[in-house]
């Protein structure tokens, strides 16, 4: 079996939703005050997230790399799509202009936790 590329992975609304899990757990209120806050979730949640990497087939961490070095402008408009298909409030307020800054922090957090 070979490693799938980040060139090969497509990214779809549904991965991205995948992705968000946590993000979609949480209840709205509470999500926009850590995008408020621009709080370092990533931080907070290392050891689950070290977890999850671990349990990553190879596919799965090629479609994370993907979404890694995404351009947050991007991953924001598949956002916008993914609320579209589910209206999912949470995935609207991530796809906020506004929350831009915190997207960004955590994504460059969470590279460090995945190279």
């Amino acid at each position: 079996m070979t490693m799938a590329t980040q060139d090969e992975v497509k990214i779809t609304e549904k991965d991205v939703i995948e992705m968000m899990d946590m993000f979609t757990q949480v209840p709205s209120f509470m999500l926009k005050m850590v995008i408020a806050r621009n709080t370092n979730v990533v931080k907070k949640f290392q050891g689950q997230i070290e977890d999850y990497k671990n349990r990553l087939s190879d596919q799965g961490m090629a479609k994370v790399k993907k979404v890694l070095e995404m351009p947050v402008d991007e991953l924001q408009d598949i956002l916008k799509r993914a609320y579209e298909d589910t209206n999912q409030e949470q995935l609207k307020i991530l796809a906020d202009p506004n929350s831009k800054p915190f997207i960004t922090k955590n994504l460059d957090e969470l590279k460090k936790l995945i190279y």
